[in-house]
């Protein structure tokens, strides 16, 4: 059984949709603040998604997802993640600023197959995105065009109306 199908658009294709979930958290944290326009989440994501697509190209293993994972982590410390604050420069957000609007302790760990995160140095780790390696596949697959709005509407889809109604009568 050949694996080399699954390979043909190279390592990038693979990391959207692990990248489209952290870069959608960043801003989902930011917008909940409120004082972010739409207009500069939308360069922010995009300048993110680029950051992090840039810095993880070779350094990306769906065969080892755990290889690289401390590399490709995400961190809001004492220090402000750089790709974090670089994306943060494109709209004018300072350092200080982001401080303000983002949790003071984040860990994001953007892994293949998974993106999780941890808020506070004792929080408990929640996952944000999880794939089996199929649907990573397929989502490749898709053209990997997952925008936020479609990870989110994945992400959380509730049962259909059929499925509650077969299951309560």
């Amino acid at each position: 059984m050949s694996h080399s199908h699954s390979q043909r658009r190279g390592p990038r294709a693979d990391m959207v949709p692990e990248i489209a979930a952290a870069v959608g958290f960043v801003s989902g944290l930011l917008r909940t603040r409120g004082c972010v326009s739409e207009q500069q989440l939308q360069v922010f994501s995009g300048a993110l998604r680029e950051a992090l697509t840039e810095h993880y190209r070779h350094h990306w293993f769906p065969e080892k997802p755990s290889k690289g994972s401390g590399y490709r982590c995400i961190r809001i410390n004492q220090r402000m993640d750089p790709l974090i604050s670089r994306a943060g420069g494109h709209v004018g957000l300072s350092v200080p600023q982001l401080y303000q609007l983002l949790p003071r302790e984040l860990t994001l760990w953007v892994d293949p197959y998974e993106v999780s995160y941890r808020i506070g140095e004792d929080g408990s780790i929640c996952v944000l995105y999880e794939a089996t390696k199929a649907t990573a596949a397929a989502a490749s697959s898709y053209g990997g065009m997952l925008t936020c709005k479609n990870q989110m509407m994945l992400g959380r889809s509730s049962p259909s109306k059929n499925y509650i109604m077969t299951v309560s009568s």
